[in-house]
């Protein structure tokens, strides 16, 4: 089955960006909860604490598109390494900020400009697989094997991130982050060989169109994927706190992820006989329906068993969403389209988060994964308006 994977990773530098790619990406997974050890630990207040890592957030969503742009109009080689070494600048700023006692004024700014100008690794990874491989099928199992890649991220930052912070020291866990954010987006940008080209973002003096009637639905799919994350992450933890052990939350977030992360490595090995925008229909529709059982669920063995079928549908639901997209998207405007559907991901974490808290406040834990079937309802109706014209690379 892993023969898929084999075959890609062997073109020639596939495995070496590959895997710069991913010590770059720890960051997106270590600096939120970075801040809030940080800010908490030096003022003692989660209220602070959430508000200054929120804005990192919000500094990341709102410039994602732009980074995307550049990215398509001056090259990986130029753009990523500024932003990366801005992006350390910035935190390394915010850091002295907290621990130095400087006005709120500056650490909120520094916080900005730390997610302002974090790199969109992710989006420049799949932009390079799909000038790499022609063939389809391949991209699919590339795309798959970054999705696994980003679970792997997810698992493995905040629990180094806590760690560090909590058995070393609070600075640390932020330290550790823009230093792999440092090296490993500056051996990725190193890497010219596989770089896409640059500057096709127009043809003739003519912006090249954007092909909205697929990429706004397909936003709508991925905000409504962020606002189940969201919502899940926090309900879930609600959950084993009045089931009266808060730290199996963790666990049983994880199995929400080995789910997602199994599922992935199956949908790169499989040979699909439907596209990919007929995939992003059923696993928008799967994953709604896979958020109802925890909403019956009362005990912990069978809320673990509940996540880990529940995970399964969201990397094979992201994976047709990104296929849809390289497949639509002029080359010359991918990277801006994949940063795009990013952008959907990380603006509809917060706001999920936020109405499963007070569902939680005023309901009750169970109650709130209604929250999350409630997303996946918004995901297949963005899913079902979704118009594809496939692009013929010129």
């Amino acid at each position: 089955m892993l023969d898929s994977y084999r075959r890609v990773l062997s073109r020639p530098g596939a495995l070496r960006f590959s895997s710069a790619a991913l010590v770059a990406r720890l960051p997106i997974s270590m600096v939120t909860l970075g801040v809030v050890l940080l800010v908490e630990g030096e003022t003692g207040s989660y209220g602070l604490a959430g508000a200054v890592s929120g804005v990192v957030v919000l500094g990341q969503a709102s410039c994602a598109v732009l980074h995307g742009r550049l990215v398509d109009a001056l090259g990986q080689r130029r753009v990523l390494p500024v932003a990366v070494s801005l992006f350390a600048t910035s935190m390394a700023l915010m850091v002295m900020a907290v621990t130095r006692d400087w006005p709120s004024a500056l650490v909120y700014l520094f916080a900005a400009l730390t997610g302002a100008f974090q790199p969109q690794v992710g989006a420049c990874v799949r932009t390079r697989w799909s000038h790499l491989l022609d063939r389809p099928r391949e991209v699919q199992t590339a795309y798959a094997l970054e999705s696994v890649l980003d679970e792997v991220v997810f698992v493995v930052g905040p629990v180094l991130a806590t760690v560090l912070a909590t058995l070393w020291h609070p600075v640390a866990g932020l330290v550790v982050a823009a230093t792999a954010g440092l090296v490993g987006t500056y051996a990725f940008a190193a890497q010219r060989a596989t770089e896409p080209p640059y500057g096709l973002h127009r043809r003739g003096g003519t912006r090249l169109p954007m092909p909205w009637r697929t990429v706004l639905p397909l936003t709508l799919v991925c905000l409504s994927l962020g606002a189940l994350f969201g919502s899940a992450e926090v309900t879930t933890v609600a959950f084993a706190d009045e089931t009266g052990s808060r730290a199996v939350s963790g666990w049983l977030l994880a199995t929400w992820a080995v789910g997602s992360m199994l599922a992935g490595i199956v949908t790169g090995a499989v040979v699909w006989r439907r596209g990919p925008a007929t995939r992003v229909r059923w696993g928008s529709f799967a994953m709604m329906l896979a958020m109802v059982p925890p909403v019956l669920v009362e005990g912990f063995p069978l809320m673990f068993v509940a996540l880990l079928v529940g995970g399964c549908s969201i990397a094979p639901t992201l994976i047709a969403t990104m296929s849809l997209t390289e497949q639509t998207v002029p080359p010359g405007r991918l990277t801006e389209g994949m940063a795009i559907l990013h952008t959907g991901l990380m603006a509809g974490v917060a706001p999920g988060a936020a109405i499963a808290g007070f569902v939680v406040d005023h309901h009750g834990a169970s109650a709130a994964y209604l929250v999350a079937v409630a997303a996946g309802f918004v995901a297949v109706l963005g899913a079902q308006a979704t118009r594809t014209r496939v692009v013929v690379p010129a």
